[in-house]
């Protein structure tokens, strides 16, 4: 019988089994795939997340389920809510309590692009309105329950603008073009602060029922991000370029993954900040320096780079 569930093992989900087996728990990994990080303490198991009779085979005895996965973008209206009916459903079942892996999808654009947890959850575009209804399903659904939301990633192994744009303009020496405002301040959350904060807050009374925000550092600029990996790693400094918001939207007509990056694009041509003091100032916690998440992300690219040479 394991002590935590977490369902998904991308960079947060293997994170959150890490840290917990690393402090003696154990915690069983639910993948399609069956996979997940090697440990004596973490088993990983093949299943569907949306099969509520299997996951809650699974969790039975569970203290805490994680919602770490992540469908991919253009499956989120057909994946999204089986998924989390049957954790919720699993979760009620094992007594445990449910703590979700959020986003600031579900408050939608903000006039002055800050938000705050007081911040209503007013998105309307699809992938907002998914997020926000999960979390009320989450809510109405008779468990102790958690959100802890983040902002963009940085860290290894995240799929976002650095990973996507910067990295390999990096790699390969040339120029950066993105789909962003390259000069607009927006928050950046490192795994690592996701994983911690999941796992304090899960276990704290005081956060149950509520959304939380993930201790972030201060918001930069993609321009100035791309400057400090470079910097870090000794790289020549990356000339960064900013793509008309049109071109995204035109490429949707034709090409599902960039319609749906394009409903996002406004974290991305204005300022975008995540306020985490609320979390900071009641748990105690703190966020990772930028340097650190760019650092691991630094060594993650050169043991990728080491194994296909």
């Amino acid at each position: 019988m394991a002590q935590h569930i977490v369902v998904g093992s991308g960079p947060i989900g293997s994170k959150v089994a890490r840290l917990l087996a690393d402090r003696g728990e154990t915690v069983r990994i639910v993948t399609r795939s069956g996979g997940g990080p090697e440990h004596p303490l973490i088993e990983r198991v093949a299943a569907d997340a949306s099969d509520a009779r299997r996951l809650t085979e699974l969790t039975r005895g569970a203290e805490v389920l994680y919602n770490c996965a992540n469908p991919k973008y253009t499956e989120w209206a057909r994946l999204w809510f089986p998924m989390n009916n049957a954790m919720i459903a699993a979760a009620k079942a094992a007594g445990a309590v449910y703590a979700i892996t959020g986003n600031l999808y579900g408050y939608g654009p903000q006039p002055d692009g800050r938000m705050t947890e007081s911040t209503p959850l007013a998105a309307s575009g699809r992938k907002g309105v998914i997020r926000a209804k999960m979390w009320q399903d989450a809510l109405a659904g008779g468990v102790r329950t958690v959100e802890v939301r983040g902002s963009d990633y940085v860290g290894a192994g995240t799929a976002g603008i650095f990973s996507t744009v910067l990295l390999p303009a990096i790699q390969k020496g040339r120029a950066a073009w993105g789909p962003a405002d390259m000069d607009a301040p927006h928050t950046f959350t490192y795994t690592g602060d996701m994983a911690h904060a999941l796992v304090a807050l899960a276990r704290d009374d005081r956060a149950h029922g509520k959304g939380w925000h993930v201790p972030s550092p201060p918001p930069v600029t993609i321009r100035e991000l791309a400057g400090r990996y470079c910097e870090l790693t000794g790289q020549p400094k990356l000339k960064v370029h900013s793509l008309p918001r049109f071109v995204m939207r035109t490429a949707g007509i034709v090409v599902p993954i960039a319609r749906e990056l394009a409903e996002m694009d406004y974290q991305f041509y204005a300022p975008f900040v995540m306020d985490s003091s609320l979390t900071e100032k009641t748990f105690g916690l703190s966020p990772t320096s930028l340097d650190v998440a760019l650092r691991e992300t630094a060594a993650a690219a050169e043991a990728t780079a080491a194994r296909t040479m």
